[in-house]
């Protein structure tokens, strides 16, 4: 198949005037009612209110791109669904800070993305539209929480978006589908207007951020993001900088128990990165060996708690992502004891950061399963994640590229790891690896492929 133009080769085409903004709307807004029914991963879409924004003016970075969001993020008169029934009636009284740019920016919002439900499982199903299915496999999940996002755009369905990240869900989906993602530093992409609140003592660990089909694409999303939001309380006014990845120390993380193509994503991409002349040594495990086991306690046995509280005596209503990972709390978290677990992840980032300094970078497998049938992962659901928990502890930013493609057809992904607000370095890298790599289908480009209908239906 050919590869999809990337969404700043559409908003360059669109500068250069050989493509309207309406012309590309309306070709994404036909592959949506071409695709979506066999992937749904649309809760609602956008399409009149689309081509009447594209209709113009427009101006801005991404003028005429057509993206969409994770419907987490406030939408000004719509439902933030986060994927329950129990939210039916949370509209939002205004956009969310990453909405509100993305608009800024020029960009046609063509649809809101499914979750599962609070956003809190790795698979993306939901009592209001089902499950969200693979673009490559309707047998297999295409991951969560963004798995809805994360499927839109691997299809050709969006040209890039949003999701939130405070476990792995931007970067497990990108894994499973194929495409780019960043968990960026806290506080570096604005998350105001986001449900679940990201905010202490926990909220440290999300974070809203980019997601597109390639590197590049996700640098020019994160551009249009970042900047100071005073409704985030990670934020801080740092601005967009020049950080060349060329000199940077390579440190490899092995030691993961995970499927073969997960390692050798990993593996894959720490030999290209020796061969562009850099640095590639073994990290030592010892700086972050409990640091899973931190963020389980924080992201599973802490929350657990209140989402029992909020769902009590409407389980019925409930989707089974909504309650599946409370199965796997262990201990109640009480005042001291949330203490000392914050003061023994204070005290290990702080080790890690004095080891890494500000020009190293982590690669990782990106999870450790690629995508799996739907309910069926491969390992012990605990297990899989700990390639990406690390990171949303210690609050540092991870970027994920594909790298390779298994037997079986499904992407496998690598995992970029930087210093807290080193992101341009991450991705100044992750281009430059890409390039590397060379393109996973045929150099052949073009805009998705879609039935010739005109019409495509509306919420």
């Amino acid at each position: 198949m050919p590869e999809l133009l990337g969404l700043t080769e559409m908003a360059d085409a669109i500068a250069q005037g050989s493509i309207s903004p309406l012309e590309l709307t309306s070709i994404h807004l036909n592959a949506i009612e071409a695709k979506n029914p066999r992937i749904n991963a649309f809760i609602e879409i956008y399409a009149e209110q689309a081509r009447t924004q594209a209709r113009g003016p427009l101006s801005g970075p991404l003028a005429g791109v057509p993206v969409t969001v994770k419907d987490s993020f406030d939408i000004a008169g719509r439902v933030t669904n986060c994927g329950s029934l129990l939210r039916r009636d949370a509209i939002a009284a205004r956009h969310s800070t990453a909405v509100e740019r993305l608009l800024d920016a020029g960009a046609i919002l063509i649809g809101k993305t499914s979750t599962p439900e609070f956003l809190y499982y790795y698979e993306t199903d939901n009592r209001l539209i089902g499950r969200t299915n693979h673009p490559c496999d309707e047998t297999r999940t295409s991951g969560g929480s963004s798995g809805g996002e994360a499927a839109a755009i691997a299809s050709g369905m969006s040209a890039g978006g949003v999701g939130s990240d405070g476990g792995g869900s931007i970067r497990e989906p990108a894994h499973f589908c194929g495409i780019c993602g960043l968990k960026p530093t806290p506080g570096r992409v604005g998350a105001g207007g986001h449900w679940p609140e990201i905010a202490h003592p926990t909220g440290f660990m999300g974070v809203a951020g980019p997601m597109a089909r390639t590197a590049a694409d996700v640098r020019l999303l994160f551009e249009v993001l970042s900047g100071y939001d005073p409704r985030d309380p990670f934020s801080a006014p740092v601005p967009l900088q020049a950080q060349p990845s060329r000199h940077a120390r390579i440190f490899v993380i092995t030691g993961y128990r995970t499927q073969p193509a997960c390692a050798q994503a990993a593996e894959k991409a720490a030999m290209l990165l020796g061969d562009l002349g850099h640095s590639v040594e073994e990290f030592p495990f010892a700086l972050i060996e409990n640091a899973h086991e931190l963020w389980r306690l924080l992201f599973v046995d802490y929350l657990t708690p209140g989402i029992r509280d909020m769902v009590r005596g409407r389980e019925d209503e409930c989707a089974w992502t909504g309650l599946e990972l409370t199965r796997y709390a262990r201990e109640t978290i009480d005042a001291p004891r949330l203490a000392k677990i914050l003061l023994e992840r204070d005290r290990m980032r702080a080790c890690l950061l004095e080891f890494l300094g500000t020009d190293s970078v982590l690669i990782a497998p990106a999870f450790g399963v690629t995508a799996y049938p739907h309910r069926q992962c491969p390992m012990d659901l605990m297990d899989a994640i700990r390639p990406v928990s690390p990171w949303n502890l210690l609050g540092m930013p991870a970027l994920v590229i594909p790298m390779l493609t298994t037997p079986e057809g499904m992407p496998a992904g690598v995992q970029l790891i930087g210093a807290p607000w080193t992101d341009e370095l991450l991705l100044d890298l992750g281009v430059r690896l890409e390039t590397a790599r060379g393109s996973r289908w045929l150099t052949q480009r073009s805009l998705p492929t879609t039935t010739t209908n005109t019409t495509t239906p509306t919420v």
